[in-house]
């Protein structure tokens, strides 16, 4: 490495948790490839605290207003979606962190800045101090607020992604399809350098019941599974303690279902289950085809998790429901069906790109090699 100690900055965001894991996904393979001056940065929540704060709760209970027909941020997404990135909205978005922002690249002086999440500020701001900028999008689909015509390079999930961006008009050695970072221990498992492990139960359906949304259907959901009889359920509630507590409780009685709370070997238990249930982000998204574990997408909301889901569902990896009838109906037809079963897990392997995270490190080193240094 020509730059001998280089530094690089990782930007992200609370907005769910796929933004942070793919930034620490990131953090961890550049320290394991030598570089360890690198900083992780919340933008937002540095930069506007009060704001944040309000903007992630609002993210955080617009599943539930979805529900009851106030989904403003699925409007939000729409409405915005092709917009350029000079119209009023993405400029206003541009400003956001741009005085915080400046000051930390005056603090840290990095080399390279990652944006793991669309901050518009990040391209203008190292541009104007002629640092390199790069971008991981972290969904299947595209949004305006990705896109900036200063960002050095995009690393993507699919080919179809990259030709929607370079669309846009980027040059093709600007956007490479990496696929999306994820944590080692999927990366190892789906390399079968882990430990072998081997399905438990032939027929365990797993439920990620987590996300807050998750409250206002996992009951009725649960009570068609368990009523089916012919599957071992696991919930994995994540920090939902109430939750947890509200079904161990609720369904006592049912010797087929386990109830989780937050586990830190989830990689496991995905291996040992025969398809998994869950909400429409990313990182598990990408997690789930990493380990050719057939999804189930419930009622997505709308938005990139709605844009997630149609995208894998036209890729015949994913099946995609609206109602818990539609649900148990799709799921005794895969998981009866082993012809079918082989079918998406061969389609899951082109789709599958592993060691997203060491591909992307690699190549911004190098793009770091070859800079010339500009002093700040």
């Amino acid at each position: 490495m020509s730059n001998v100690n280089p530094r690089v900055l990782i930007l992200t965001a609370s907005y769910g948790n796929g933004h942070i894991q793919a930034s620490q996904a990131i953090q961890q393979q550049f320290i394991k490839q030598g570089v360890d001056q690198v900083s992780v940065i919340d933008l937002m929540k540095e930069g506007h605290p009060f704001l944040n704060k309000i903007t992630t709760s609002l993210y955080k209970k617009s599943p539930q207003s979805s529900r009851i027909g106030l989904d403003y941020y699925g409007w939000s997404y729409y409405l915005t979606r092709e917009t350029k990135h000079t119209a009023l909205f993405n400029r206003s978005m541009q400003a956001l962190g741009r005085k915080k922002l400046t000051e930390v690249i005056h603090q840290i002086r990095p080399d390279a800045v990652v944006n793991a999440f669309p901050f518009g500020a990040a391209p203008e701001v190292c541009s104007t101090l002629g640092i390199q900028n790069f971008t991981v999008i972290t969904d299947y689909a595209l949004h305006s607020t990705w896109i900036h015509p200063y960002v050095d390079k995009y690393y993507v999930a699919t080919d179809d992604l990259k030709e929607d961006i370079i669309s846009k008009g980027f040059a093709k050695d600007r956007v490479k399809v990496s696929g999306i970072p994820i944590r080692k221990d999927f990366d190892e498992l789906s390399s079968g350098r882990a430990a072998s492990v081997k399905q438990a139960h032939k027929k365990t359906v797993l439920v990620m019941a987590a996300d807050s949304g998750a409250v206002s259907y996992i009951e009725e959901m649960l009570q068609v599974l368990l009523f089916m009889g012919e599957y071992r359920v696991v919930v994995v509630c994540g920090r939902n303690e109430k939750l947890k507590q509200r079904l161990e409780i609720q369904f006592a009685a049912y010797f087929n279902l386990e109830v989780l709370g937050y586990i830190e070997n989830i990689h496991e238990l995905m291996s040992l289950s025969s398809c998994i249930i869950t909400k429409a982000g990313g990182l598990t998204l990408t997690e789930a085809i990493a380990l050719r574990l057939p999804i189930f997408i419930y009622r997505p909301y709308a938005g990139q998790e709605r844009e997630n889901a149609l995208y894998l569902t036209s890729r015949g990896v994913a099946s995609m429901s609206n109602n818990v009838e539609e649900l148990s109906a799709q799921i005794r037809f895969v998981l009866s069906n082993p012809g079918l079963i082989e079918a998406i897990k061969s389609r899951m392997v082109s789709l599958q790109r592993k060691h997203a995270s060491a591909l992307i490190v690699s190549d911004i080193i190098q793009s770091i090699d070859q800079q010339v240094p500009v002093s700040m």
